[in-house]
């Protein structure tokens, strides 16, 4: 009788990938249906959002986190419940949710956007610039975050980098409002008043009912002491938004400053009406005369 000499060495090889395939088969069913819970968690949490139930939203998020906690694409998830976070107000755990993101996928601009933007509003500027610029080292071109790293830089005094990014901004988008405005400022702030008034000038020949250009330029105009028309500037947007309690606080503090106190009262007043914050109010009130 010929011995087959391979059928012994067959089964030495293959007996481990024999024991593996029946693994695998007893184990695919518990694992597809842990990937269907994963799948369904999530369905349930965007489910959720669109009907605005944030507390169910980030109950099944934070289930699927649980279920798949290394997927790369748990970047979005991380992103949805810093959200969540932000509109329930807890601050500090967005903060947690979004760099937990990042770390994920730390090429995810949406989530590097939400956490600068985040930053912005607890007024932690340095580490909203961080994220801007690691935008734009990935996106040389992207506009939001180009507009906000010129604003940081010019309120942290760095004119020229400021400059440099507006003057990007408006290569890319020459009517860009909000850039054009911020490059007024930016040159008013550095020394260049007069380009800064020609500046505002035509922003508000352009946009003729927009208030806050107005009250600008009034802001502008009381620095030069020219006084009667930051008046008639302040008066102009308060008539575009009577309903905007800023710009009657605007007015009244120029009022108040200028030696009009029972005018400046008038309007102080009117700003409680429409909501201003009674400590600040109280503050300014205790401006001196000029």
């Amino acid at each position: 009788m010929q011995i087959n000499l391979l059928n012994p060495l067959r089964n030495t090889i293959f007996a481990p990938v024999k024991r593996i395939i029946t693994l695998v088969l007893m184990v695919l069913p518990g694992l597809m249906l842990w990937a269907q819970d994963y799948q369904e968690s999530v369905r349930l949490a965007l489910s959720a959002l669109e009907h605005d139930s944030l507390d169910v939203a980030e109950s099944h998020i934070r289930a699927a986190l649980q279920k798949e906690p290394a997927l790369k694409s748990n970047a979005i998830l991380f992103e949805y419940l810093g959200k969540i976070q932000e509109r329930k107000g807890q601050t500090d755990d967005a903060l947690l949710s979004y760099s937990a993101g990042i770390n994920l996928s730390p090429t995810t601009m949406g989530l590097l956007l939400d956490r600068a933007s985040l930053y912005m509003r607890l007024e932690q500027e340095n580490r909203a610039l961080s994220d801007y610029s690691e935008v734009l080292r990935m996106s040389p071109d992207h506009t939001e975050a180009l507009f906000f790293r010129a604003y940081i830089y010019m309120h942290q005094r760095l004119y020229k980098e400021a400059r440099f990014d507006y003057e990007h901004l408006l290569r890319l988008e020459p009517d860009n409002e909000k850039a054009r405005l911020g490059l007024a400022l930016l040159n008013d702030k550095s020394g260049r008043p007069h380009e800064a008034m020609e500046q505002m000038n035509m922003l508000v020949q352009i946009y003729p009912d927009h208030a806050n250009l107005y009250a600008v330029r009034g802001g502008m105009e009381e620095d030069r002491k020219q006084y009667e028309l930051a008046l008639h500037d302040y008066d102009r947007a308060i008539e575009l938004e009577p309903d905007n309690a800023d710009f009657w606080l605007i007015r009244a503090s120029f009022l108040q400053t200028t030696g009009r106190k029972r005018q400046a009262k008038a309007d102080f007043q009117k700003a409680l009406e429409l909501g201003a914050d009674e400590m600040m109010v109280a503050s300014m009130m205790k401006q001196k005369k000029r």
